[in-house]
């Protein structure tokens, strides 16, 4: 525990905060609905995306699909916008009823492509009302994962973040898997002809009764603990009984609502000014985790049929056995990480990566189905050391006054520049350095790093989050941290709200 000047007011009973395990099952539903409903959605394009350019972008290859992989990229280029603008709201009025409106945004955008007309019917109109809907789509993706992580971060006990948060890329993931399933059996089901024609528009037609039940879940879920802990922290500090004409109530009034300045870009410059390290190190980490994922279920697509010479069922259904285990297994890393840290687990991840990236893609150009599906196995294990941990170090970096507006900037960026571009990196890299093996040292890259970011990481697993009190899972476990809490590393009374302590003090 860091040492203070002064000793800071000690904690009581009453301050430390007992998660009600059912509102925290109801809460994890939601919010795992609405990240299936965000990957859905990017699975299904990636998954139908011979359709998706042969319909909107009749160009020569390999512009043809390079136009279909930035047509993806502007859904990840307009997200920071979306976590600029829903971040500092959030960080306002709540998490509930931003996340309500990022999940009808992102079902009725998905739903609309399906209903578009194409080139061939009104020529140059489709492609940009194509561009325009997965705008409107990264706009609304802006605000989900940085919300979700940041509700159920807030929501879960200091030793079973990393398990809980890990669900949310549970449900990620499944979203892919589903898409890649559904895509699978239209083909099946339909002729050629059939699937060209309609068919893959029935995928995007699914996300508006998706939708529409995660509206109804996520409008029934009470806001986290450590929101309407701050709520009352500003009410309180900013009202009468702050006397902000001094330096101590000014101080305590701007620590409360994260800032003077509640401009966007005074939020912005304050957290940069505040929190730069920690925005580089958790951009490090995104980039990381996000690279492999996109590399697996974005770009693998069309790896699969155009370089190792899949038809497009077989190559859609050979990622589902293997999204289906990544997804299920997510949870184990997750809870291994509350057992032994986040930063272990996250370097073990980096150097698989490093070590194991090309013999991934070595095994793929075997051409054989077992050897295709260890090598997206290998890939699978690479990302799962990394995705599963985000949702609950991310978080960890931030104070509860601005936790939305930072993660909503630094997630959704380093996703914009690093991971919606993946397909479109390593498609182009492909054709520069003429390598089948561009992904595998994209891979390479990105975990180095990754492992850069990890290494300058604070560890958070068990810790209570910045400008958060301690929070448990059960009444005895109070009486525990009370009696440790001056030999307990994990608890550091430097990051917790008590009035006159040094905390995160003019950081919060």
């Amino acid at each position: 525990m860091a040492n203070n000047a002064h000793t800071p007011a000690p904690i009581q009973a009453s301050d430390i905060h007992v998660v009600d395990q059912s509102k925290m099952k109801k809460a994890l539903r939601a919010t795992l609905l609405g990240n299936f409903m965000e990957w859905y959605d990017i699975g299904v394009f990636s998954y139908v995306m011979t359709y998706i350019t042969l319909h909107f972008f009749p160009l020569p290859s390999p512009w043809d699909g390079l136009a279909s992989f930035a047509t993806l990229a502007v859904t990840f280029l307009v997200r920071p916008l979306g976590g600029l603008i829903l971040g500092p709201i959030e960080d306002r009025v709540g998490r509930k009823a931003i996340l309500a409106f990022t999940i009808i945004m992102m079902s009725a955008g998905t739903f609309l492509i399906g209903c578009l007309p194409t080139y061939q019917q009104i020529g140059i109109v489709a492609p940009v009302l194509l561009i325009l809907l997965k705008f409107i789509q990264g706009f609304s993706t802006g605000g989900e994962y940085a919300g979700t992580a940041t509700f159920i971060a807030e929501y879960a006990s200091d030793k079973k973040r990393g398990f809980w948060g890990s669900f949310l890329d549970l449900g990620s993931y499944l979203g892919f898997a589903t898409a890649a399933a559904l895509v699978s059996i239209l083909e099946v089901v339909t002729t050629d002809a059939q699937m060209e024609s309609w068919g893959w528009r029935v995928a995007f037609w699914v996300a508006l009764p998706l939708g529409l039940v995660g509206l109804y879940m996520r409008s029934n879920i009470d806001e986290s603990h450590a929101f309407e802990a701050v709520q009352e922290s500003r009410e309180e500090r900013v009202g009468d009984t702050v006397d902000v004409s001094s330096q101590e109530g000014e101080d305590a009034a701007t620590a409360a609502s994260g800032g003077n300045d509640t401009s966007l870009m005074g939020q912005v410059s304050y957290l940069f000014r505040n929190f730069g390290a920690e925005i580089l190190m958790g951009s490090a980490l995104v980039m990381c985790a996000q690279v492999v994922g996109y590399a697996l279920t974005t770009f693998m697509p069309t790896y699969l049929t155009d370089t190792l010479g899949y038809d497009t069922v077989h190559g859609n259904a050979l990622l589902v056995p293997v999204l289906i285990i990544v997804s299920v297994g997510l949870p184990l890393f997750g809870s291994l990480s509350d057992r032994i840290g986040r930063r272990p687990v996250m370097i073990a991840g980096c150097v698989v990566g490093v070590v194991f990236a090309i013999p991934a893609f070595a095994l793929m150009m075997l051409d054989h189905v077992w050897s295709t599906l260890a090598g997206l196995m290998i890939i699978g294990v690479i990302m799962m050391f990394q995705v599963s941990i985000q949702a609950s170090a991310l978080p960890s970096l931030f104070p509860t006054a601005s936790r939305y507006t930072a993660m909503g900037l630094m997630f959704n960026v380093a996703v914009a520049l690093f991971g919606g571009t993946t397909g479109f990196v390593i498609t182009a890299l492909q054709n520069i350095i003429g390598s089948d093996y561009a992904g595998a040292y994209y891979i390479m890259f990105a975990c180095i790093v990754g492992g850069i970011g990890v290494y300058f990481m604070r560890e958070s697993a068990g810790r209570n989050l910045l400008g958060s009190m301690p929070v448990v899972d059960e009444e005895h476990e109070v009486t525990e941290v009370l009696e440790g809490l001056e030999t307990n590393e994990k608890y550091d009374l430097d990051t917790m709200p008590i009035e006159g302590a040094e905390s995160v003090g003019a950081r919060v």
